[in-house]
């Protein structure tokens, strides 16, 4: 078990990389051609962090990271539908890690998808247009394939350190 000091400098370390990631990620010239689409790089930190620390530590690194990034890189929508993206994705990811039957990368791949169906539903219940669910067999596909990347990466750093 890690003290408490260790898993806040960790934590805190872990935060700073995100907003990082974040805004390389604003950098980075990709588009899907969907409005908000991302690689979703920052997630790399919050596999590791569920992998690593605590569910409950990764929960909170995430939702830290939310708010910050929405504050400083985007607007209040940004942030509503990054949260509706962030809880659906993280609550995916905690429940299979726990059945101890996915890889990393399956963890991180189911969570790449759902984190895009939480942001897909939440802007359809915002226009009140149940019309913007037909996008979503593509962002599960576009959300499993960069949720694959992250897991590769994250496997690859935490085997790096073990």
């Amino acid at each position: 078990m890690q003290s408490q000091t260790k898993k806040i400098a960790i934590s805190s370390v872990l935060i700073a990389l995100a907003i990082i990631f974040s805004y390389v990620e604003v950098l980075i010239p990709f588009n899907f051609g969907i409005p908000g689409m991302k690689l979703g790089i920052p997630n790399i930190v919050v596999i590791l962090a569920l992998y690593t620390i605590s569910a409950s530590s990764a929960l909170e690194i995430n939702c830290i990271r939310i708010i910050l990034v929405s504050a400083m890189f985007g607007s209040f929508s940004m942030a509503i539908y990054s949260f509706a993206g962030g809880f659906l994705s993280f609550g995916v990811m905690y429940f299979l890690k726990r059945t101890n039957k996915f890889s990393i990368i399956g963890v991180s791949m189911a969570g790449g998808a759902f984190h895009n169906i939480g942001q897909l539903l939440m802007a359809a219940a915002i226009v009140e247009n149940i019309k913007m669910l037909y996008s979503l067999p593509l962002l599960m596909i576009i959300g499993m394939i960069t949720g694959i990347i992250i897991g590769i990466i994250s496997h690859k750093i935490i085997k790096n350190f073990e």
